[in-house]
């Protein structure tokens, strides 16, 4: 891991080195890059790639910025960081919020992207994610803090699917990682503010660089059809939707999702 100066701040990365050709991966709301390692920076490796992962500020122990910071940050973060690195133009992978960072940077600087794979992703805000970020707002500024065994239980049931969640096996394990990982920093209630709007879909439409949405088909925080959204607004985008998987659908799926993500990049040789 090394922590550099981009864009005002100290923005943390790993590198996996080697002579491929360059991938960056931007994780969503609350998580570490180092979510990444579990399974899509040993899929992309193996593949051929130089994979490089980033803590999004808020996620120490890249700059907390507890004050404030906008999707446009977080894209000039990683645009600081590519020049950083020099190694553009390269293909970036985000997931959530990282999608909407990937989104925003390929409107920036498309000359930096050179495929951009979108993972439950989504354009605009629809009634029910809007009362759920609020929602997620008001209970972190009342200062209640859950018992974390509740949190685990809330967030599993939130981002899994139905086959995870009717695994016992699974969710036990599920839950015990949840619950080491519950709780919300003040960088992370800065990520909770940082939904596309105003609606960002007229937008998309000026992306140039080519795009590859990949929906979750049981995602509830991002459904299916926002991410469809995503993929008819920007000219040529590909669309698929997996099944049998929730938000964490990267992590619940690895390798449907690495086999999209890897069959997608090897388009543009």
């Amino acid at each position: 891991m090394a922590v550099v100066p981009v864009n005002g701040i100290r923005l943390n990365y790993e590198d996996s080195g080697g002579p491929g050709e360059p991938v960056v991966l931007v994780m969503g709301s609350g998580a570490s890059g180092r979510a990444w390692h579990l399974h899509q920076v040993p899929a992309l490796t193996a593949a051929g790639f130089r994979v490089v992962t980033v803590d999004n500020r808020g996620i120490p122990p890249t700059d907390v910025c507890a004050e404030g910071f906008t999707v446009r940050d977080l894209a000039e973060d990683v645009i600081g960081l590519v020049e950083y690195l020099g190694l553009g133009p390269c293909r970036l992978v985000g997931t959530s919020m990282g999608a909407y960072v990937v989104q925003e940077l390929a409107l920036l600087r498309p000359a930096l992207v050179r495929q951009a794979v979108l993972m439950a992703t989504r354009g605009r805000v629809d009634a029910m994610r809007r009362a759920l970020t609020a929602a997620e707002i008001e209970l972190y500024d009342s200062g209640v803090e859950l018992p974390r065994r509740f949190d685990a239980v809330v967030q599993a049931m939130r981002n899994l699917s139905p086959r995870s969640l009717s695994d016992d096996t699974a969710v036990r394990d599920w839950l015990d990682v949840l619950e080491v990982t519950s709780g919300t920093s003040p960088g992370e209630r800065v990520h909770m503010t940082l939904d596309p709007e105003p609606g960002r879909l007229d937008a998309y439409r000026n992306i140039t660089v080519p795009c590859h949405v990949i929906a979750f088909q049981d995602d509830l925080v991002t459904p299916p059809e926002l991410g469809r959204e995503v993929a008819d607004a920007i000219p040529g985008a590909t669309f698929e939707a997996l099944a049998g998987c929730g938000h964490f659908g990267y992590l619940e799926d690895p390798s449907a999702v690495n086999k999209s993500i890897v069959e997608f990049f090897r388009r543009i040789a």
